[in-house]
Formats: C-alpha cells, sequence, structure tokens
C-alpha cells in the first residue's frame, strides 16, 4: 500500500508539543469511510504518535474518491456502504482504527427542521464496519450538532453495546492550529482503555485576546492562534477563472467573473470585518431586497475577512460572498480555491482532481488536516498507554 507523498506535509503550519515524542510508534491499520478528499486520513498519516497505514476507504463521491487515490493511493471504493456491506462477496479489511465522518447535512442548523433524514443514520454501516473490521478504536467526526441529537445517544449506546468506551466532544480547529473558527464535534470510542484520558487533546494554540486562566486545557506553551495573513499572505492576486496549468500554488489561485454589480457590492464594504449590513447601510441600493426584509442573524454574509484573525468557517460555496464571510481582506473579490484550501490546511502540494465546483465541496467538506492531526496524536498516545501497560509475553 503506497504511503503518503513525500511531498505532501503540513510544514505550513508546524506543531510542536511540549511532551516527550515515543521512541517507536506503534503502527496502526487505517480504514476512512466517507472519506471525501481525505482530509482525516491526511492528518492520522502526519501523526507523530503513531503510524498510521491506510488500507480502505469508502466514499460515494467519485471526484472525491480520485482526489483521495492520488494522494494516499488506490484503494477508495465509491460504492454506497450499506449496500456494499450486503454483498455476501466483500470483506471488510481488518484494521486497528476506523475514522469518518457521516454525512452532516441531516444534523446541520441549516436543515433543522428537517425531522427525517435518512443520512443521519449512515452512523450505522459505520459501525458495522468498526465490528467487522475488528478495529480496537473508532473516531466519528460531524457537526457540533450531533452532540445535542437523538442520534448522538443512539450511537454511543450502540459503542458501549459492543465493549468501546466512549469520549464525545466539540473542538474548534484555531485551538489547534488551523486558521479558522471551525467548531467539529467527535466521538472516540476505544477497546484499550477510557479514551477520556487522552481527551480532548490539550490545545496547542488560543486566542490572544482570551483573558481565561485554564491553562491546564492548553500545552506548556501555547502559540497565538493562526490568522489569514498566516495563511494566504503571501500569494499573488488570482489570474483567470479557470484551473491553471501551472505549479502549486498557482494552480488554484484563480478567480470568478462576477457581474458589475457584485463588484459594486465588493467596493461597497471595503473594510476589514464588513458584513450585508455595512453594505445595506452603505449602499441600500445595491443590497438585495430579502436582505433588507431579513434585519436579524446572518451577520457574516458578504463578510470582508480580517487579516488577523482566524477565518470562520470554509464551507463549499466559499467562492459566494452572499454565502458567508468570504471576501479577501483588501481585495475585492471571494477567496480562490487555493486560499480555501490553505485555511483548511491542505498542503500546496496535495493533489485535487475533479471541476472547479468538485473541488470547491471537496475543500469545504473536509476535515482540517491539522485538526485531524492533534486528534490522530491522541489515539496514537491512547494505543501507546494501553500497549505499555498490558503485561508482558
Amino acid at each position: 500500500m503506497p504511503s503518503v507523498p513525500r511531498a505532501v506535509t503540513l510544514s505550513l503550519f508546524p506543531v510542536k508539543e511540549d511532551v516527550q515524542l515515543p521512541r517507536k510508534r506503534p503502527v496502526l491499520r487505517l480504514i476512512d469511510l466517507f472519506s471525501g478528499a481525505g482530509g482525516l486520513t491526511l492528518g492520522f498519516t502526519m501523526s507523530r504518535r503513531a503510524k498510521f497505514v491506510p488500507v480502505w476507504a469508502n466514499d460515494v463521491d467519485v471526484h472525491a474518491a480520485k482526489t483521495y487515490a492520488a494522494n494516499f493511493g488506490p484503494h477508495c471504493t465509491t460504492a454506497d456502504l450499506a449496500d456494499l456491506l450486503e454483498d455476501g462477496d466483500f470483506e471488510v479489511p481488518t484494521a486497528d482504527i476506523v475514522i469518518g465522518g457521516p454525512p452532516c447535512q441531516g444534523f446541520s442548523l441549516l436543515n433543522k427542521r428537517r425531522l427525517v433524514d435518512p443520512r443521519k443514520q449512515l452512523w450505522r454501516p459505520y459501525l458495522e464496519v468498526v465490528r467487522r473490521s475488528g478495529a480496537h478504536t473508532f473516531v466519528m467526526e460531524n457537526v457540533q450538532q450531533l452532540l445535542s441529537s437523538i442520534e448522538h445517544t443512539e450511537i454511543c449506546q450502540a459503542a458501549r453495546g459492543l465493549g468501546f468506551s466512549v469520549w464525545s466532544g466539540k473542538l474548534c480547529a484555531a485551538d489547534h492550529g488551523v486558521p479558522q473558527r471551525r467548531w467539529r464535534a467527535f466521538i472516540v470510542g476505544s477497546l484499550l482503555g477510557e479514551p477520556d484520558e487522552m481527551f480532548p487533546p490539550a490545545r496547542t494554540h488560543r486566542d490572544p485576546g482570551d483573558s481565561r486562566s485554564d491553562a491546564c486545557h492548553y500545552v506548556r506553551t501555547p502559540k497565538s492562534w493562526r490568522t489569514v495573513r498566516d495563511a494566504i499572505g503571501d500569494l499573488p492576486p488570482p489570474v483567470g477563472t479557470e484551473i491553471r496549468q501551472e505549479e502549486p500554488p498557482l494552480d488554484l489561485q484563480f478567480g470568478r467573473n462576477p457581474t458589475a454589480k457584485s463588484r459594486a457590492r465588493y467596493r461597497a464594504v471595503p473594510d476589514q470585518g464588513m458584513n450585508r449590513f455595512d453594505l445595506q447601510e452603505r449602499a441600500p441600493e445595491l443590497t438585495p431586497a430579502c436582505w433588507i426584509r431579513k434585519t436579524k442573524g446572518g451577520t457574516d454574509l458578504f463578510g470582508r475577512l480580517w487579516w488577523d484573525r482566524p477565518a470562520f468557517t470554509i464551507r463549499t460555496e466559499f467562492f459566494k460572498p452572499e454565502k458567508g464571510r468570504y471576501l479577501h481582506p483588501e481585495q475585492h473579490r471571494p477567496i480562490t480555491h487555493r486560499e480555501a484550501a490553505r485555511l483548511q490546511t491542505f498542503p500546496d502540494s496535495f493533489q485535487f482532481s475533479g471541476s472547479k465546483i468538485q473541488i470547491a465541496r471537496q475543500i469545504g467538506n473536509a476535515v482540517p488536516p491539522l485538526l485531524a492531526q492533534r486528534v490522530a496524536d491522541s489515539v496514537g498516545r491512547l494505543v501507546a498507554s494501553a500497549r505499555a501497560a498490558a503485561p508482558a509475553g
């Protein structure tokens, strides 16, 4: 099984811990379900605590699967997972750990009125893979709304029924070196010990404006949150409107062809931090009527990023300013695909496959690799601790 290419590194945002690394990292076979482009897999393969070797991945998005294969090897299948498990000829590979995020739209705030959503039940085939693979650990990722859902209770009960000890909680990506205030929920199950002994992982970065004295939740010398400037400040202005036939990072440093009205709207909110309410105040004639009628909420719509703060959540349509705070801090345009990928902490050498829309979806749906790496490090510590405590022979 090919390993992650040497060119795929996270050196853009290095993370140093204040704890001694193991002399020999445990080697763990990894399955990634609902893998998308492989943000979780990338983070796990970059762990400094264990050597995670991908052996199987699955995602129904064929373009995301091609991206996964280009970076990790040809072991990502695209069949419906539930159908695959019903196929008598299919055998789940043996593995030590199963990771993945069942599609999150069912738990999203944008979808909260749908009381019955079949996507909420995709955790069931996920746990079936955990059972069949013989994995001793699993990591399930989703939007933070999962934690207050009935499904969260059902998932934890089902996992405990399989013998797993369970920890669940939410993590802010900015606290772990990602230049983005993105919250994600994680459920960690282990047959080796109590995951709450290693979770949540200690924060490596902190909000410089936060004066709370909860140092016990941080590494000994946390750094300040990484910012938009840290991530994209060195990139030149975009050229063209299509994927460029150039080496990274310029291949994805392209723009859009907005209408004259859109350009006028960009110029009407020139300062960092402005949003649709500033647009309405400064240029009501350019403000969509639906925004004028909506007097509350949506404070990030048509918002301009701050240079010296983390970005907000990068979603799949980051190239549309009307969808969120996606305007460049200075230039009158939305962020590019390359800028979004960097805000997600994908290294420039990571190979994306597909059209502009397909790549944008892969970027926005991914778990930031640096956040995944911090989770992976805690898993590695959990495994190493259990093995150290096991009786010899």
